[in-house]
């Protein structure tokens, strides 16, 4: 079989890609998603949801567990995977090559995460040096699917006077990456936690051991650090 219809074969809507990525996404915590899981993701009627997670469920794409929900089938994760991989090899291009900043090229790589060409993104693969993780921090998975986890921890869990390297930003919305570029906090900076506040767990950091900032508890539990234990 060709490579153009091995690639036919494999084209789904932007629609139903957005619902495969959501589920992948959601059942990373428990394994299992239910309608009502989905519908608050994708911010869409639990009807709609049903409809659709029945279109993907006949396309064997999910496995429906009777009384827990749903959860994306081999398959379904293989095809996740590969929307996931082309969405942050995009955010890479447009960071690195195109020079967007972190926090404006989300909405972007939503579009352009559905272009279907196998041969145009394993180009972009090898013209960017295959990146391991994209602007955030977020592994990105190679031609097959596979991608190294980084182990790392949020801010909160960083024992105080240990200094961390920024690996990963769990809440990536404008708005939070508009602060931490405020507060000049992005990926390999070094951070260091001086004090945590008890009052409500907001923490005191030293950045690139010259700056003192303050970060909320919601901004310490979505930045994650590497560091030697």
């Amino acid at each position: 079989m060709s490579e153009a219809k091995r690639e036919s074969m494999q084209k789904f809507s932007s629609s139903k890609e957005n619902y495969l990525k959501a589920i992948f996404h959601l059942q990373k915590s428990d394994g299992v998603v239910t309608t009502n899981d989905v519908a608050n993701e994708l911010q869409t009627r639990p009807a709609s949801v049903t409809d659709m997670l029945k279109k993907l469920k006949a396309q064997k794409l999910l496995i429906y567990e009777r009384y827990k929900g749903f959860k994306l089938s081999q398959e379904g994760r293989k095809v996740a995977l590969q929307i996931i991989r082309k969405h942050r090899l995009w955010e890479y291009f447009l960071v690195e090559k195109l020079n967007f900043g972190w926090d404006e090229v989300h909405e972007i790589a939503e579009e352009l995460e559905h272009i279907s060409s196998k041969q145009l993104i394993d180009r972009l693969d090898e013209f960017l040096g295959f990146p391991k993780t994209d602007p955030h921090g977020d592994p990105i998975p190679d031609s097959q699917g596979r991608f190294t986890l980084i182990r790392q921890v949020d801010l909160l869990h960083l024992p105080v006077n240990k200094t961390g390297e920024v690996s990963g930003i769990g809440d990536q919305s404008p708005e939070m990456l508009e602060l931490l570029k405020h507060k000049q906090i992005g990926l390999g900076t070094r951070i260091e936690v001086k004090k945590v506040f008890a009052f409500d767990n907001s923490l005191e950091l030293k950045i690139r051991n010259q700056t003192i900032v303050t970060v909320s508890e919601h901004v310490a539990k979505n930045v994650f650090v590497k560091y030697d234990e």
